[in-house]
């Protein structure tokens, strides 16, 4: 017969971590999980290539200067190379985000998470931080690298002197691109536990906008109505950022609005959807 070893009170010999930090988990295992997938890591290097376009442009303008009567550089460029990388930045929210939340309700994974010391704040941002550092990799780290490409390869900062507000712009122009569709992915990750009926209901509600507001268009016969469309409104917003001739007649301070009543509406759905049960440690 087997001897029963002693199972009295042991003090806990490991190390004890400040409250707080427990969404660095959750971050660093999604991170993790989507680097070892070679689709993720195709998508990624993808979205790189308008990088190297671009900075060849630069580079030849800047050897040639007569190139840039056909290959200006300035905050059009800028402005059109941010637009490139919202293309990418909608695969990677799709590919990232749509599970993120929906399989831990699928796998009834959310009342583990909650049922330890860890608020739903801190879980909510480990989801947020997967997804927006994924995003982050395909529109801020490649415009903020054009930055750069383009000052080293002048050798000069006279585009920014001439056009001072470009750096703000571009990086403003870019967490737009980060925060709202990572907010609004992360809402509609909650209200389901199919990873694919979130990731068509995203691109369907972004394709249903986009038609809405041809429809509107075409009955107008006004781009004001462009507010109807997400992607539009970024436009907007873009637009008014670097400072060049807007390309639909929408108030960029409408297009503001829209875009945060989409993460205010986001944060409460998260609020709502995200529950089970907490312990107060």
């Amino acid at each position: 017969m087997s001897p029963v070893h002693d199972q009295s009170y042991r003090r806990y010999a490991g190390t004890r971590r400040p409250p707080g930090q427990a969404w660095m988990v959750i971050l660093r295992h999604g991170l993790r999980t989507f680097l070892a997938r070679k689709v993720f890591l195709g998508l990624l290097l993808l979205a790189w290539v308008p990088f190297i376009v671009r900075s060849v442009q630069i580079y030849a303008v800047v050897t040639y200067p007569q190139a840039a009567q056909v290959l200006p550089i300035g905050p059009g460029m800028f402005r059109d190379f941010v637009d490139m990388q919202g293309t990418f930045a909608f695969f990677v929210t799709v590919f990232v985000g749509a599970g993120l939340i929906a399989n831990d309700r699928r796998a009834n994974a959310l009342q583990v998470y909650l049922s330890k010391p860890l608020r739903r704040v801190e879980y909510v941002a480990g989801k947020f931080g997967i997804l927006a550092l994924s995003l982050t990799a395909v529109t801020l780290l490649p415009a903020v690298m054009l930055l750069i490409m383009q000052i080293l390869l002048a050798g000069s900062i006279d585009l920014h002197r001439t056009y001072p507000g470009i750096a703000p712009a571009v990086i403003i122009a870019s967490l737009l691109r980060v925060a709202v569709p990572a907010l609004a992915m992360l809402a509609l990750s909650s209200l389901s536990t199919s990873s694919r009926y979130v990731a068509v209901l995203y691109a369907g509600l972004l394709f249903v906008s986009e038609a809405l507001y041809g429809i509107l268009t075409l009955v107008t016969g006004s781009t004001r109505v462009a507010w109807v469309s997400f992607s539009r409104n970024l436009d907007v917003v873009t637009d008014a950022l670097f400072r060049l001739p807007p390309r639909y007649e929408t108030p960029p301070m409408v297009a503001w609005l829209v875009l945060v009543g989409v993460a205010v509406v986001a944060v409460s759905v998260l609020e709502r959807r995200v529950r089970g049960v907490e312990v107060v440690s």
